[in-house]
C-alpha cells in the first residue's frame, strides 16, 4: 500500500467489514476463496476487553457505557505484508481470517478477494441493513398538531 488517503479508507472500510461480517459466513467464502497463504503470528489472537465511550446526542459530554470483549491478531505473510485482524467477542479463527484478508488486499490478489470474499459480505449487510430499516420504519409514529379555528 502506498499509504495515501484512498488506501487508508479503503483498508478502514474492509477492515470494519470484515469485523462486523458473521464468522460463519466469511469462514465459507475464505474458504471457497483458496486463499490461506503461509504466515507468522506477530501477535497470536488474543482476547481482551475494551471501554465503550458515549455521548448524549452525539454531542454532549462523553461517559464510560460499558465494556466489551474483544480478540485480536497480527500475522506476517510470507510476502512480507502484515494484516490486522480485530473482532467483537472471543472467536479467534474470526479474528485470524480478518487478518489474513486484510494482509492479502495489500497483494496482487485484491482484486479477487474484493469479488470473492468481500463483494458478498457487502451485498449481505447491505440487505441486512435494509431489512432493519424497513422494520424500525414501520413501527415510527408521526406527531403532527392539527390547527383550530379559534386562535
Amino acid at each position: 500500500m502506498t499509504g495515501t488517503t484512498l488506501d487508508i479508507e479503503a483498508r478502514k472500510g474492509w477492515m470494519s467489514l470484515l469485523a462486523k461480517a458473521p464468522p460463519a459466513r466469511l469462514a465459507s467464502l475464505f474458504e471457497e476463496a483458496g486463499a490461506r497463504p503461509g504466515f507468522t503470528w506477530l501477535r497470536p489472537p488474543e482476547v481482551g476487553g475494551v471501554m465503550l465511550r458515549g455521548r448524549m446526542g452525539g454531542t454532549g459530554a462523553p461517559f464510560n457505557m460499558g465494556e466489551m470483549t474483544v480478540t485480536r491478531c497480527a500475522l506476517k505473510l510470507a510476502t512480507g505484508e502484515v494484516g490486522h485482524g480485530y473482532v467483537q467477542g472471543r472467536d479467534r479463527a474470526h479474528a485470524e481470517r480478518a487478518a489474513l484478508v486484510d494482509a492479502l488486499m495489500q497483494t496482487g490478489r485484491a482484486d479477487e478477494l474484493r469479488a470473492t470474499v468481500l463483494a458478498p459480505l457487502e451485498a449481505e449487510a447491505l440487505v441486512a441493513r435494509t431489512s432493519r430499516a424497513a422494520k424500525a420504519a414501520a413501527t415510527r409514529v408521526d406527531f403532527f398538531t392539527m390547527v383550530r379555528g379559534e386562535d
